[in-house]
């Protein structure tokens, strides 16, 4: 076994990176549907048409071909604009305002308006008015309009979760997935338009989330009341839920880190001391959740969820979390320059390659069981590509800007 294959910088990681990359691009090609909105893509890239079609995915799919066109792979363009087209169209609620949380089969809307939904429409729109899509500057212009009327709290510095279709009644849950992905979506935005507004609000978010996790050892709550209270025992009949499980999701506190670090590295890019509180907690967001989730029952896998002392209760492995963990050790290796954070990444990389790499259809598994055999409980097939492509991107760019602009700014890796 060739190990210079796992570790960082090295020419090998950079060759293992950059073919699956092209894999990833390749298998994801055929989402777009008549209307443009995204299939869900099974096990070896077909779609299954009897599933719906969610707004979320086609966002990521417009992101992903937009950092696709940056690095050259062959049909992106073409790609985005298909899902530019189910964004400006099938998916858009005209009567309403806003997106569609997806469409049924029967092309029926799905109910409800989701903050997390709108996080990424603004995503995409970013990506695709960077590369110079026609339409993506109005898209994006709308999707900032409909996020600041319905979803964000000036007053708490936070994200509302979620609406009914009409924007009528907005529900009481409060949650940190969303605001999570609305933090990624800003610091894309302030990246691309130059609107430093939207880097603020990040670090308004940010600060709130920190805070939680100190008063909680570094296990971050997902669930809140109305008036962002965390609610600990939230979901306990929904242990495995896809986007609001019972407990700690590790894979966020990962998650959470990287954010961190970039919008601490783009708010203070001249003031490293002022930046350092920040990096500092993410490294301490990282390591609890690695702790708690990596290995953690016997096998190679980050846990999906634990409970709040960091006991295991989900034992799957979801591929995202390992994408994350690829990402942030990187970032945090960047930044500190700490050995324990090269040598965490060769360890992810080794389990990649050997457990969650699908080396015939191409693509990462999304679920993998205690044992590491595939599951489908929650994430059956392979519906897109967005965490695992991006995990390929970011440990050569860093996180200094949003992914799209670092490849822009630096060219290929």
């Amino acid at each position: 076994m060739n190990v210079l294959k796992y570790q960082i910088d090295t020419a090998e990681n950079r060759a293992f990176l950059k073919e699956a990359r092209e894999a990833l691009l390749a298998f994801g090609r055929q989402f777009p549907s008549p209307g443009g909105s995204s299939w869900y893509l099974g096990d070896d890239g077909t779609p299954w048409k009897d599933r719906n079609r969610e707004t979320f995915i086609t966002c990521r799919m417009a992101h992903v071909y937009s950092l696709g066109h940056l690095l050259g792979f062959e049909g992106s363009e073409a790609l985005v604009d298909a899902a530019l087209r189910g964004l400006t169209g099938e998916l858009r609620d005209a009567a309403h305002g806003g997106w569609y949380t997806g469409l049924t089969p029967e092309n029926e809307p799905m109910a409800d308006k989701l903050c997390y939904v709108h996080a990424f429409v603004i995503l995409a729109a970013s990506s695709a008015l960077l590369i110079g899509r026609p339409g993506a500057e109005a898209l994006l212009k709308e999707a900032l309009a409909v996020y600041d009327r319905y979803f964000w709290d000036e007053a708490a510095g936070l994200s509302r979760d979620t609406w009914d279709t009409t924007f009528t009644r907005a529900d009481d849950y409060r949650g940190l997935n969303a605001n999570m992905h609305s933090v990624e979506a800003f610091l894309a935005v302030a990246d691309v338009t130059g609107n430093e507004e939207y880097r603020a609000r990040s670090g308004r978010i940010i600060d709130r989330v920190l805070g939680w996790a100190a008063q909680n050892q570094w296990r971050l709550p997902e669930h809140f009341t109305k008036d962002w209270a965390p609610d600990l025992e939230r979901n306990r009949d929904r242990l495995d839920d896809p986007f609001k499980p019972y407990g700690a999701t590790p894979g966020h506190g990962i998650e959470w880190g990287r954010l961190i670090v970039q919008w601490a590295l783009s708010t203070y890019p001249n003031d490293p001391g002022k930046a350092a509180p920040y990096i500092e907690s993410a490294e301490r967001l990282f390591n609890r959740a690695v702790s708690d989730a990596w290995n953690s029952d016997g096998a190679p896998g980050i846990v999906y969820t634990t409970d709040w002392e960091g006991h295991p209760i989900v034992h799957d492995r979801m591929h995202w979390t390992l994408a994350e963990a690829i990402d942030t050790c990187s970032v945090l290796y960047r930044q500190t320059g700490k050995a324990e954070y090269a040598a965490r990444y060769a360890e992810f990389m080794k389990y990649l390659d050997e457990c969650v790499l699908d080396h015939v259809n191409g693509n990462w598994f999304h679920q993998l069981d205690r044992n590491n055999h595939v599951a489908d409980t929650v994430w059956p097939g392979k519906m897109d590509i967005y965490h695992a492509l991006q995990a390929t991107l970011i440990p050569c760019y860093g996180a200094e800007a949003s992914i799209a602009v670092r490849i822009r700014d630096t060219g290929a890796c």
